[in-house]
């Protein structure tokens, strides 16, 4: 008699969705469990067909494999590796190397290349762990270069960041070699059945179980066996594979993670961002999910999984390729910074009408007729993004008169939401590739909600299942911490607000008209608050030793304190928190000495009563930190008298609109963190266990 086990397993903080849970059962071969969510637990009923002692040791074998999984920053949850190819008439290697330094910024482990040397069908294999300068060092000490290749930077989900980990990995016989983003969930049921069929395997990864598979379909077509190789996968990947045995061509497949396949004179690209390959085209696409891309020196030729011919529209990327590079600043992350004046003016460009005060959106599938008739908005995003859309539910709330609400990408779909042809659904990712912002948007789509994405790059997916998008004209954002790409969202949101309200008639034109000409004003307001950079150096002598920080803000102004804690946290590793001013007496007060700094958000409108009266109440709350003998760094509008009796230290911005000072006072947060971390000597571009965009789930 066969036993059958029941498994209760309750998430943890760290995996609140039981996706750790659900992954490990896949990945051991038990994809085809019913699961039944009751409560706080997960029961799992599981035949193992064995004994009771066997059906133990399995249930060990997914506990081992739940905690694999939760360990290493969620390892198997989150996985941004960088992919560049080349294949064309020039040397690929150097190519390939420039592509892996551009995509630096998303954080790694471990690189390494592999290409087809001249006048040969042999592959060449070099990788180390560590940074690039290894895996320079390396092909100093071991040259190889060829017309085509891959390379790949590895952030660990699977297995130790080694140099044998590190990728590209190959099958059994070293012919055909796999670069992977992205994490394949039945990869151990996969290569326990490729073990029994004879193949060896070298790494603890599960990217080799793809060049596995390949070989396993391989029949003298590279692209049919890559076909029949992701068919059999679960999960999310993107990857590019070559072979010595079907030369001069890179076939590339994507299912989740991005894939951007660059077009120049005799000579593609393929990359997961855009940055790795601009220097040397503007002209490029993403795939799709599904989407299988074979590179030849004659062109692209796209098919699905399943070799359908499918096409994709081009984009022509405006970005200057000089503008994804340094320019003479210390980091990326303060050149950014320094260029939010122009992502602001850029946003705003040819979307107001200066005179009419009308707001013109880009055109899209949402017609007036739509605007007016929908009775909630939605707003789904992810870290950063959604500090913006918290405060995008003050403008839309006070300016359309529309309710809203605001959601985690990693949380909206998992909790069965109520949206509908009467919701509009606004997603907000500067990447346009944000796994759960994206999985949220299909969720809306699917129960009839119509989404309209704010998106700081063409063509992307969020971009291209949306039904209308307000593009961010931020330009490339490097560093990990986003700074231009928030101003250019807070501003998009207020366009978006303004639109709304016009359509909807709750905005009448002489309101349009002064929101205009405040809106067209911000940009010079954010050059004057840069021209006083050196302020923050002397006054984060003072700060930088503090272990603790908390962040206060009223209204409008409280998304911004959270933003300013998760900046100060994200590159200097200090412990910050964001907190409403107002909910002082219900706890944070108690943390309160000479030894917690507090940055207080202290700007007021003085032509809005309600700001007014909440910038009363929040210099009530710096006499309370001070009354505890707090430090008080407050942010306060110039020719603010008061803050400066009670705070020991001032940042003065601009005066302008209450729901335009957001945008201008997130700045002065930016910059004290950026100094904060540089005097700490912390890697402000590339903090330690983080990067740019989190392309899987």
């Amino acid at each position: 008699m066969k036993a059958r086990v029941f498994v209760s397993f309750k998430p943890t903080v760290l995996d609140p969705q039981g996706q750790a849970i659900r992954g490990a059962l896949n990945g051991l071969g038990h994809g085809s469990i019913a699961e039944v969510r009751q409560g706080k637990f997960f029961d799992i009923e599981i035949a193992p067909g064995a004994v009771r002692e066997e059906a133990a040791r399995e249930m060990d074998q997914i506990a081992r494999e739940v905690l694999r999984r939760l360990s290493g920053g969620i390892s198997g949850l989150n996985s941004m590796c960088g992919i560049v190819g080349y294949i064309g008439p020039r040397k690929a290697v150097p190519i390939i190397l420039d592509g892996l330094k551009r995509l630096e910024y998303r954080g790694y482990d471990s690189a390494g290349l592999a290409v087809v040397e001249n006048g040969s069908s042999s592959l060449a294999v070099r990788r180390a762990s560590g940074k690039l300068r290894n895996l320079e060092e390396a092909l100093k000490l071991n040259p190889v270069d060829g017309p085509y290749g891959i390379g790949h930077t590895r952030w660990a989900t699977h297995g130790r960041p080694t140099e044998e980990n590190a990728h590209p990995h190959r099958d059994c016989h070293g012919d055909i070699v796999v670069v992977h983003n992205g994490i394949v969930e039945n990869y151990l049921a996969l290569k326990r059945q490729l073990t029994q069929e004879g193949h060896r395997f070298v790494t603890e990864t599960d990217t080799e179980v793809i060049a596995h598979l390949v070989e396993k379909h391989y029949d003298g077509n590279l692209e049919n066996a890559v076909r029949d190789a992701v068919r059999q996968l679960t999960g999310v990947f993107a990857l590019s594979v070559i072979s010595g045995k079907d030369p001069n061509k890179i076939v590339a497949a994507r299912s989740g993670p991005p894939v951007v396949v660059g077009l120049g004179d005799g000579e593609y690209f393929v990359a997961s961002d855009v940055p790795a390959i601009l220097s040397h085209t503007r002209d490029m696409f993403f795939l799709a999910d599904g989407d299988v891309a074979v590179l030849t020196r004659d062109g692209v030729h796209l098919t699905d999984f399943n070799g359908r011919p499918v096409k994709r529209q081009v984009s022509h990327i405006l970005w200057d390729p000089i503008m994804a590079e340094k320019g003479g600043y210390k980091h990326f992350m303060l050149k950014e910074i320094f260029e939010q004046p122009r992502a602001v003016r850029d946003t705003t460009l040819g979307r107001v009408g200066q005179e009419s005060g009308r707001i013109f959106l880009d055109e899209m599938d949402i017609s007036p007729r739509d605007f007016r008739a929908f009775r909630q908005v939605r707003i789904v995003a992810c870290g950063t993004s959604w500090h913006a859309a918290l405060a995008g539910k003050f403008m839309i709330e006070r300016l359309a008169r529309v309710p809203v609400e605001v959601d985690y990408g990693s949380e909206f779909r998992y909790r069965d939401p109520i949206v509908g042809p009467d919701t509009l659904t606004v997603v907000i990712s500067q990447s346009g590739e944000t796994a759960d912002t994206l999985a949220a948007q299909r969720e809306a789509n699917k129960r009839g909600s119509k989404t309209l994405a704010i998106c700081n790059v063409v063509g992307s997916m969020v971009m291209r299942e949306a039904a209308g998008t307000l593009i961010t004209h931020a330009g490339p954002e490097i560093g990990v911490a986003s700074t231009k790409a928030f101003t250019g969202q807070l501003t998009a949101l207020f366009l978006l607000a303004m639109h709304l309200g016009q359509v909807r008639e709750t905005v009448d034109a002489k309101t349009s008209l002064r929101l205009v000409e405040q809106l067209l004003r911000v940009p010079a307001q954010l050059e004057e608050i840069l021209r006083h950079d050196a302020i923050y150096e002397d006054l984060t002598k003072v700060l930088f030793r503090a272990s603790d920080f908390l962040y206060l803000g009223r209204g409008i102004h409280f998304p911004i304190a959270l933003e300013g804690a998760l900046k100060l946290k994200e590159i200097s590793y200090i412990h910050a928190e964001g907190y409403p001013a107002g909910e002082m007496k219900h706890g944070p007060n108690a943390l309160i000495d000479e030894n917690l700094p507090t940055v207080v958000l202290a700007t007021c409108d003085p032509s809005d009563e309600m700001s007014r009266v909440l910038y009363e109440k929040t210099l009530s709350n710096i006499q309370e930190v001070k009354a505890r003998q707090g430090m008080v760094v407050a942010v306060a509008c110039d020719g603010d008298q008061e803050v400066g009796k009670v705070a020991d230290h001032v940042i003065r911005i601009g005066v302008t609109h209450e729901l335009l000072l957001p945008i201008l006072e997130v700045v002065p947060l930016q910059l004290l963190a950026y100094h904060i971390a540089v005097r700490r000597g912390c890697d402000v571009d590339q903090p330690r266990n983080l990067a740019k965009s989190v392309t899987v789930e």
